[in-house]
């Protein structure tokens, strides 16, 4: 089902050019959302358990000490991921010693960077003390959704109604969850981590919107390929770097980690870890790219870690006896559901049903059809008798309609 919109009288930008040619933006980016809840539980729940002492038997562990082991192990997955579906090619290359090297652009490099950022900063947000999963979430997002209106605002992209409506119910939400701060504990670390990771998505965010939200599909693949590049060797570099190089409490924890890489929970709990970021920052990845506005990807991926977040608090309570979510988390949660009702193809609902009315009542469409006649028109009722005769449901002709609706209806 695709629903069909113009760009308005701004248009979009693309790589500083104005666009304006109508959008047709399918749901695919709804099974990017499912399956970035379906990682971001197991990754959420698993840092939390690791890091908080339910898998160690009360024993804390440093987040800096999962670094090696989940940074090699999302760095490699990815990598793979690329080579599997032959995707190196959309990337584009330099020939350097006789080999055709992926090169990325300036846009790439730093969003890579920016990404290598975000990825370390969230799975250490999850590994402080005296903070939630839910209330980390808060944390990281609260700044993300405050910085997409204002980069599509930069960009000149137009917003439409139900991203601001889902924008306005994800801080709310945001802000109903905080109220639970008095609970935690927040570190001086925790609030440098944060900055850190809203700095990520100052890097990237920007520069994705710049060149790669055009619709396009090689333009996407292109520009995820290059990003990667630049990403995940960053992962797999920079604590080999640090636990070779660096001094102090940091660089001794990462060099634990690389001791116990692959025995007990720091080295196994690390690669999880690793494993499942992969998966959702794969389909975190897409949501960015998708053509529509910040506006819109921001909230529904905010609202869908918030959900997992407090899916994975739940099992934690439940499985491991960890902390129950408070009320208000709760609270926040349901108004999140609400959000994603509101960007949800429902709001298109109305346009739908006029269609289906209208096609209807034009004869070009028959839902319940009798076939048996082998010279009956498919989508015609048809009057002659045959002896075998049963009822279809039309479904193919319905998503026709619903694909190509008249130009006078579309959805603007």
């Amino acid at each position: 089902m695709i629903t069909h919109e113009k760009a308005g009288s701004l248009g979009s930008r693309s790589g500083g050019v104005m666009t304006t040619a109508k959008r047709e933006h399918t749901l695919g980016i709804w099974a990017l959302t499912l399956g970035y809840f379906l990682f971001y539980v197991p990754y959420s729940g698993m840092s939390k358990a690791v890091t908080s002492g339910l898998l160690t038997g009360g024993r804390l562990i440093p987040g800096t000490e999962l670094l090696p082991a989940a940074g090699i192990s999302t760095g490699i997955v990815v990598l793979l991921f690329i080579t599997l579906k032959r995707w190196w090619k959309y990337g584009r290359k330099r020939r350097i010693f006789g080999l055709n090297i992926v090169f990325p652009r300036r846009q790439t490099l730093i969003s890579g960077l920016g990404f290598a950022i975000i990825i370390f900063t969230t799975t250490l947000a999850y590994s402080f003390n005296g903070i939630s999963i839910v209330l980390a979430l808060v944390l990281m997002r609260a700044g993300v959704l405050i910085m997409s209106p204002i980069i599509d605002r930069i960009f000149r992209r137009r917003i439409r109604w139900f991203s601001w409506a889902g924008l306005i119910l994800s801080l709310v939400a945001l802000v109903i969850s905080f109220t639970s701060i008095r609970d935690y504990q927040l570190s001086l670390g925790a609030f440098l981590n944060l900055a850190a990771y809203l700095c990520g998505y100052a890097l990237r965010i920007p520069a994705m919107t710049q060149i790669a939200k055009t619709g396009e599909p090689q333009t996407a693949l292109g520009y995820f390929v290059e990003e990667q590049a630049v990403a995940m060797p960053v992962l797999i570099v920079f604590p080999c770097l640090m636990a070779l190089l660096g001094r102090g409490e940091i660089a001794n924890e990462m060099r634990n980690g690389f001791v116990h890489l692959f025995s007990g929970p720091i080295g196994l709990g690390g690669l999880m870890i690793g494993l499942f970021y992969a998966g959702l920052g794969i389909c975190l990845s897409f949501i960015y790219l998708d053509r529509r506005e910040n506006t819109f990807c921001m909230p529904l991926f905010a609202c869908s870690s918030l959900l997992s977040g407090i899916t994975a608090s739940y099992l934690l309570a439940w499985w491991m006896h960890g902390p129950k979510p408070h009320g208000v988390e709760i609270s926040a949660g349901l108004l999140i559901i609400v959000a994603l009702l509101v960007m949800s193809p429902l709001h298109h609902l109305p346009l739908y049903i006029k269609q289906l009315r209208n096609a209807i009542a034009e004869h070009r469409l028959i839902l319940v059809d009798f076939k048996g006649n082998p010279s009956s028109n498919p989508t015609r009722l048809s009057t002659r008798s045959s002896a075998t005769r049963f009822i279809t449901i039309n479904f193919e002709a319905m998503r026709e309609v619903l694909r190509n609706p008249p130009p006078t209806e579309r959805h603007s």
